[in-house]
């Protein structure tokens, strides 16, 4: 059985590493929003390595439901305490490691 520790390790591994404005890396975490921490172009790159490596059918994965995704502009927190209106779901990596213990993709 797939664990959440190493579908999180395989994630942090595959995707480059975010970091503050002073370089200090910031760790994907199982809830973080995958949109949010990567582009598109990489998260397409290394879900597809993830079907391979656990063995998961990603075939009703329907990337409409996902994208666009708004990115926060960095100093908005500054400026307004509205949140950000997102017209897409968030992909998170529980929902892969969800997905990695049934071997097809569970949401859409």
């Amino acid at each position: 059985m797939v664990s959440n520790e190493e579908v999180l390790s395989f994630f942090r591994k595959e995707l480059p590493v975010l970091a503050t404005l002073r370089l200090k890396p910031i760790p994907l975490e199982m809830n973080d929003v995958l949109q949010e921490y990567a582009p598109a172009d990489d998260l397409v790159r290394v879900i597809n390595k993830y079907s391979e490596h656990f063995n998961v059918d990603i075939s009703a994965l329907n990337f409409d439901n996902y994208y666009p995704w708004v990115i926060p502009w960095f100093f908005r927190k500054w400026f307004t305490n509205k949140t950000v209106n997102q017209v897409s779901l968030p992909l998170t990596v529980k929902m892969f490691a969800d997905s990695a213990r049934a071997g097809k993709w569970l949401f859409d």
